[in-house]
């Protein structure tokens, strides 16, 4: 079945990342869930997805369906789109991705939204696994020092259960990663060699933190730094005593009005913010705003003027 309206769904059931524009659920005529498939990152639509896997994830959704667990009945009333008090004013389609905006707007109105709610569906990368494209429960590769080498796991492991879901893809993967704490514990069960491991990640506040640059829902909250001007030379940054590799940008004459009311002016060199330095180019420098901040945020602008450091604080928007 496809379904290609968000209007009218229960979202209670079909709870996916909302802004993805294809997802993929298995489930039976009850409506329980065996799995789902699908997802991104901010590299490519298509990164974390491949027709071996799309396979791989209805083959194990075909073995459970043999023991389908018992049906879960929802309580209370449907969720749907239109349900939001935001929705009302909404002109033409609902998308996938307003769903994410109602929310906020509505939460926003009862004074009751969290900041870190943005950080939705996080990588398993986030936790130190890369899952296997075209078998999206093999673990890939697992990062040096990071929780899941921690807990043990290691490349060619097969999740089993994630956080007490099962995984099969990485939809699965970061599903089950969106229901889990902020920080605390988080389950894992694993199988090598044919047999069966268990233990926890250990997760601190922030683990979540993913790049949001690609989600259309989050455009109106996502800011931008209006510096302009040209990346420093080679020779430039000696001059200034900064390492070859580190971004810097030096403001042209005219600067933008919210930057000069800062204090910000002309010939000023952007070299990081809050203490902070930047490698790279000036894509990374000024893009590294939009990937960890967000509008209202207030940060601290790092310059050089006249080759001497001056904070300047500036409220994003």
């Amino acid at each position: 079945m496809r379904l290609v309206k968000i209007a009218g769904v229960d979202l209670r059931r079909f709870e996916f990342d909302y802004d993805l524009t294809w997802f993929v659920f298995f489930l039976n005529a009850d409506e329980t869930i065996y799995g789902r498939y699908g997802g991104r990152d901010a590299s490519d639509a298509e990164a974390r997805i491949s027709t071996k896997g799309l396979r791989y994830a209805m083959d194990r959704a075909l073995e459970t369906h043999k023991s389908p667990p018992a049906a879960k009945p929802l309580a209370a009333k449907p969720v749907r789109a239109e349900d939001f008090q935001a929705a009302k004013s909404h002109r033409g389609c609902i998308h996938c991705h307003n769903i994410n905006e109602f929310r906020r707007s509505d939460l926003k109105a009862l004074g009751t939204w969290d900041r870190t709610s943005v950080w939705v569906y996080p990588l398993p990368e986030n936790i130190g696994i890369t899952l296997d494209n075209d078998a999206g429960d093999r673990v890939k590769a697992v990062a040096t020092g990071s929780v899941a080498e921690k807990t043990g796991l290691k490349p060619g492991d097969r999740l089993l259960k994630l956080n007490g879901y099962s995984v099969a893809s990485f939809g699965d993967a970061t599903y089950a990663l969106h229901k889990a704490p902020v920080k605390g514990s988080i389950s894992v069960s694993w199988i090598r060699d044919g047999r069966e491991h268990s233990g926890t990640f250990e997760v601190a506040d922030g683990w979540r933190k993913t790049n949001l640059t690609w989600r259309p829902s989050m455009l109106d909250i996502l800011p931008s730094l209006p510096f302009s001007g040209d990346e420093l030379t080679a020779k430039e940054k000696q001059a200034l005593g900064l390492a070859e590799k580190r971004a810097a940008i030096r403001q042209d004459p005219e600067v933008h009005a919210t930057l000069k009311a800062a204090g910000v002016k002309g010939g000023d060199v952007l070299i990081g913010y809050d203490g902070k330095s930047i490698d790279g180019d000036i894509g990374k420098l000024l893009g590294f705003v939009r990937r960890n901040y967000l509008v209202g945020d207030e940060i601290t602008l790092n310059i050089l003027r006249d080759g001497k450091p001056v904070d300047i604080p500036f409220v994003l928007k």
